[in-house]
């Protein structure tokens, strides 16, 4: 990227930093949106076809790669999975690389949380197999039949700075995503289930999603059916230098196994607008070393240039499976039924899709609050399900930010959570990208902790004393000896002004937020809070996969304290820090919160902001925090008088009117 076009970025973002409304208060002068009854909605949606790849196609994207890598002289560890993340084959050629290094290019970071992480393993444990996998999830989980993400594109919104390397400029819009798809979240099934589950999504992926290039999404006649992730070098780390062209051997060995099987070019990142172009690979097909039609038969490769090897909790070789076709039951996510939604468990929908157990049932069933014994009057079952219905509605009047053609609908999951965490009620659309499901629910989970009058006491009752430190920390920042006690409304985008190397966000030079680390700390590997919370998992989860340990981390996140009577924390899939959330509330009183996550922040955000906005038209009951206790009241004296943010909406956001301003005096 030039000098001039960098300063077109920066202008381009400033004005649409200033395109945004804010969600609290303001002089009126948006456009109302009139509340919907619970009327017979229309379908808006086309489902992807029914596609999976066969254990033939499987092994076809293996021996190309295989054989990329020959020629390269770049003995790697290669996975294949598909869309819902069942890993299909894990294979691992003679002579790759043994030991794992986490590691951030180019810049001096102190080791913290898994920054600086080193294992040394062997060829029968060989913890490069965690890294292929969970490049293979992000290529698959980040796409869909309107865009196609690969590692690079990752790397490309998770960092300091967006684009990267321009320093006045504000982090990657899903800064902290890598922190998502987690080995314990409570929602992730996992592999080995009993029965009819044993296929279901979507799965968990050993170090969450990657940001290192050499993972992309795997096509099937336009459908995403999956993903490949490469790793050949033993360098877990991510691109901090956008202005270059790199010469990757693992994009090059992972670009070749998608041949026959590659994205469609037109919805590809590197062809998706989000403020920035963004970036899909570095690697072109001209530059392969072996052409892949060329390549041997993978019979021919398996126990000669390497063979399948097991990894604990993914994988059991020898054989190479055949995927889950998405939309199946057998794959976990599926259209709603007729008699799901007019029985109540579902939204009242018909485009709808649910999570489902493998059997026929949905596994997050619409249901009342919890946390009587915390909340007076907790969440009615009606009152969620009119946040799910108006939240989806929106979501099928808004235009996307990251899907082609250009003014297609915003696809994405919704979740509804109570004050403990629980989950209420889940839908998503047809398409929305997988790994918005457990994102939407780690949005969800963290407006309502920050938003509730416990979190500090939970911070504080963390067994770790890093974790402890966050909460003094939060409170010498914001000037506010009782922060964090729930007398403020948190949005998450407001929890992401805190969590930033830099406040105000990507002002290079300013102290970082009390949720960051310093930024001689920080990278995308030691985010700060988000990774503190869920260190101990990760190490514990590195342990059982390379056999150290017979015993996986818990199917739960974080060690925080246990809400009283339950066996569950409030943050049983970790934190977010990107916007999307905001806390639902019966008058002065938190009683839950929405999450969504799939397409544009400001999208989430407007989803969920006027999601709930219109169900509490709708009910009369629940609605958003007053706008007194938003947290966009609050004002850091640090950074020259910069108040948070609650959240930001799209100026002009619908694709079926001209109304601008939707969020404006809600």
């Amino acid at each position: 990227m030039t000098f001039a076009s960098r300063a077109v970025a920066l202008l381009t973002i400033t004005a649409f930093v200033l395109a945004s409304c804010g969600g609290s208060g303001g002089s009126g002068g948006g456009t109302a949106v009139t509340p919907t009854t619970p009327t017979a909605p229309v379908t808006v949606y086309t489902p992807p076809t029914q596609e999976a790849l066969t254990s033939t196609e499987v092994q076809q994207v293996m021996a190309q790669a295989i054989e990329e890598a020959a020629a390269r002289s770049k003995p790697a560890v290669i996975a294949v999975t598909d869309r819902v993340g069942n890993v299909l084959a894990v294979f691992q050629m003679n002579g790759a690389p043994t030991t794992l290094l986490v590691r951030t290019p180019n810049r001096t970071v102190v080791k913290t949380d898994i920054e600086g992480l080193n294992v040394a393993g062997s060829a029968a444990a060989n913890p490069l197999v965690a890294a292929a996998i969970a490049k293979a999830v992000t290529g698959a989980y980040l796409s869909s039949a309107g865009n196609a993400f690969s590692t690079r594109t990752a790397s490309f919104i998770v960092q300091e700075h967006y684009p990267a390397g321009n320093n006045l400029l504000p982090g990657g819009p899903l800064f902290g995503v890598q922190f998502s798809q987690l080995p314990c979240s409570d929602l992730s099934s996992r592999f080995g289930a009993a029965g009819g589950a044993a296929m279901i999504g979507p799965k968990r992926s050993p170090l969450g999603l990657a940001a290192d290039p050499g993972g992309f999404p795997l096509y099937k006649n336009g459908v995403v059916v999956g993903g490949i992730g490469i790793m050949s070098d033993g360098l877990y780390s991510f691109d901090p230098n956008v202005d270059d062209i790199d010469n990757d051997d693992d994009e090059y060995i992972a670009l070749a196994g998608t041949t026959g099987f590659s994205a469609p070019a037109a919805i590809t990142a590197d062809n998706i607008q989000a403020v920035v172009q963004l970036r899909y690979s570095d690697a072109t097909a001209a530059n392969l070393k072996k052409t892949p039609g060329a390549a041997r038969s993978f019979a021919t490769l398996n126990g000669s240039v390497g063979s399948l090897v097991s990894v604990n909790g993914y994988y059991t070789a020898p054989t190479v499976l055949a995927g889950s076709a998405y939309g199946t039951e057998a794959s976990g996510i599926r259209a709603a039924t007729a008699a799901e939604r007019t029985s109540g468990a579902v939204i009242d929908n018909p485009d709808a899709f649910v999570l489902s157990d493998g059997a026929g049932a949905v596994r997050y069933p619409i249901r009342a609050g919890t946390d009587g014994s915390e909340v007076t009057s907790p969440l009615t079952a009606a009152e969620v399900k009119a946040t799910l219905e108006e939240a989806f509605k929106i979501m099928s009047r808004a235009r996307a930010q990251i899907r082609k053609p250009l003014d297609s609908r915003a696809q994405v999951s919704i979740s509804v959570v109570d004050t403990q965490g629980s989950i209420l009620g889940f839908a998503r659309s047809p398409d929305a990208p997988i790994f918005g499901t457990d994102v939407s629910l780690q949005k969800a989970r963290t407006a309502a902790f920050f938003s509730n009058s416990r979190a500090a006491a939970d911070l504080a009752g963390n067994a770790s004393p890093d974790v402890q430190s966050f909460v003094p920390a939060v409170r010498t920042f914001l000037g506010n000896p009782t922060a964090l006690t729930g007398a403020t409304a948190f949005a998450n985008r407001s929890i992401g002004n805190l969590a930033r190397p830099f406040y105000p966000d990507g002002e290079t030079g300013q102290p970082n937020g009390p949720l960051s680390r310093p930024f001689d700390q920080w990278s995308p590997f030691s985010t700060g809070l988000q990774s503190a919370l869920i260190l101990n998992n990760l190490a514990q989860h590195l342990g059982f996969v390379l056999g150290a340990s017979a015993t996986d981390t818990r199917q739960r996140c974080t060690f925080g304290p246990d809400v009283t009577g339950k066996a569950q924390n409030r943050l049983q899939n970790g934190i977010q820090i990107f916007p999307g959330a905001v806390p639902i509330y019966r008058g002065a009183t938190l009683v839950g919160a929405i999450g969504i996550s799939g397409d544009g922040i400001d999208q989430d955000d407007m989803i969920s902001f006027m999601g709930l906005y219109n169900a509490g038209l709708r009910t009369t009951t629940i609605g958003h925090a007053g706008a007194a206790i938003r947290a966009d009241q609050v004002v850091v004296t640090i950074g020259a008088g910069v108040r948070l943010r609650y959240v930001n909406c799209p100026f002009a956001p619908f694709v079926d009117t001209a109304d601008q301003n939707v969020c404006d005096g809600k």
